[in-house]
């Protein structure tokens, strides 16, 4: 099963690296998935040899972008996710970002969408402390799951 437990994606990620796969780490909200997320992912894949996604939870999602979200719930969320070829794992968290995550998988790489900062992501430095690299990967301009939630109000 490619949707792992949070107290097991530890164990999984030691095996990656002992059998010599560089991992790739990514993580969101991914509520309606669209192309945007659809290549991001396969951008992200192409870096390296397992890409692991952390899925914030229904909970993170309210906490992040309020009380009317997420639209899909988060083991349907994980369910689509993990049916994609670009996706090796998914692991669902609770927490606002996905410091933890990073610093128990500590991938190789850590990627995020071209709307952030490095500066300001926590998870890129964290995974600068133990060496891994952070990538932003350019957005797909006017692709966001805020606009299909805008265009459905219309």
């Amino acid at each position: 099963m490619k949707i792992i437990a949070y107290n097991e994606i530890n164990k999984i990620a030691e095996k990656l690296k002992a059998d010599g796969k560089t991992i790739v780490f990514t993580n969101g909200c991914f509520d309606i998935l669209h192309v945007g997320h659809v290549r991001y992912l396969q951008a992200a894949r192409e870096l390296g040899d397992c890409l692991i996604l952390g899925l914030n939870s229904d909970q993170s999602v309210r906490t992040l972008k309020g009380p009317t979200r997420p639209i899909n719930q988060q083991d349907d969320r994980a369910e689509v996710l993990s049916a994609l070829f670009a996706v090796d794992y998914v692991v669902i968290f609770d927490q606002p970002t996905a410091a933890n995550l990073v610093a128990t998988i500590k991938p190789a790489i850590y990627v995020k969408g071209g709307d952030y900062n490095i500066e300001n992501l926590p998870e890129a430095t964290i995974a600068s402390q133990y060496g891994g690299q952070t990538i932003l990967i350019p957005e797909v301009p006017g692709r966001s799951t805020s606009n299909i939630i805008k265009k459905m109000k219309e």
